[in-house]
């Protein structure tokens, strides 16, 4: 079985491997996944921040 080298076969190929449309798209989603990982790691330190002056505040009430 021979292979085919006709000139729809190459253009085929060519296109094929020159498409960046999916390498694109994986791209933004690794972005995407990486700002929403900062995202998540300032709240969890904003809210964990805004946990501890409202513990302080209730210690600080139960004392006085």
């Amino acid at each position: 079985m021979a292979l085919s080298h006709s000139p729809k076969a190459f253009s085929a190929m060519r296109a094929f491997i020159s498409d960046e449309r999916g390498a694109t798209a994986i791209e933004y989603g690794l972005i995407a996944g990486l700002i929403a990982l900062v995202i998540i790691g300032a709240m969890s330190a904003v809210f964990t921040g805004i946990g501890n002056q409202f513990n302080n505040i209730g210690n600080n009430l139960a004392t006085h």
